[in-house]
């Protein structure tokens, strides 16, 4: 019978050929051997590029600015600000500690958070007309000067400052919540988060500890580059930045309330 399998064809008809010689190999083998999946080597991962971080965040960063716009132009209240700031939170722990890549989840992120943020950001706007532009002027040039000092290599992170970071961070994250319990009890917690002396210099060196951050994720990109890293963590650097950049605003937002309308 003639196969249907054009390699059995080809092959029945250099057999009659050549008056049958050949290898002794059944045609059900050279069947079972056509029919087999062919494994194509893995395709290496394209390299990590800045553009590649570039646009990832302003994908990041774009998500998060619309979600505030819409909840501050619809006028979100706390009622749903809360659970998008618990998302968000909740997201963004897993991100960091797991070291996610995946975009649903820091998309997810930005969006949550950036419900937050809006509804934030009215309140003090309501509060002092004026104050959110002050604030997103004041995140742009720190991420501006923090970005030429890193370019201009006037100061490179090494081991033992990037240490210091993180550790100020989870003290810094520690402090605010102990403040909170605290101001639950007393009125106005241990006073960091207060309009006073103690509350300036808390409000000052949490602006330095999220430009601190900014250092850290600028190295870490070029280092990420210039090592190869695979094109998906350009993700994970976006979040990262998208993640300073909020604790600055945040930050340069409420120091700028403590003076803002003071003569």
């Amino acid at each position: 019978m003639q196969s249907r399998n054009p390699v059995l064809s080809r092959l029945g008809q250099n057999n009659r050929r050549s008056g049958g010689a050949g290898p002794n190999v059944s045609p059900q083998y050279l069947q079972d051997m056509y029919n087999a999946p062919s494994y194509a080597p893995p395709v290496a991962a394209r390299p990590m590029t800045i553009d590649d971080v570039v646009v990832r965040g302003f994908i990041t960063l774009g998500t998060l600015v619309v979600s505030a716009a819409v909840a501050w132009y619809f006028n979100f209240g706390w009622g749903i600000a809360a659970p998008a700031i618990l998302v968000g939170f909740v997201l963004g722990l897993i991100v960091s500690f797991r070291q996610s890549t995946n975009p649903a989840l820091i998309l997810g992120y930005s969006l949550a958070y950036g419900i937050g943020i809006g509804v934030i950001s009215k309140m003090y706007n309501e509060a002092s007309e004026g104050i959110v532009f002050q604030a997103v002027l004041g995140t742009m040039v720190a991420f501006a000067g923090v970005l030429a000092v890193y370019a201009l290599k006037v100061f490179r992170p090494t081991p033992k400052f990037t240490k210091f970071v993180v550790a100020a961070g989870f003290a810094a994250v520690g402090l605010m919540l102990l403040n909170w319990i605290v101001s639950i009890f007393t009125d106005g917690g241990l006073g960091l988060r207060g309009d006073s002396p103690i509350g300036w210099i808390f409000s000052v060196a949490m602006i330095l500890l999220g430009c601190f951050f900014l250092l850290l994720d600028f190295d870490e990109i070029d280092r990420g580059v210039r090592a190869g890293v695979p094109e998906k963590y350009s993700w994970l650097m976006a979040f990262s930045l998208t993640l300073s950049l909020v604790w600055l605003y945040l930050e340069i937002l409420r120091f700028i309330s403590y003076f803002f309308n003071n003569d």
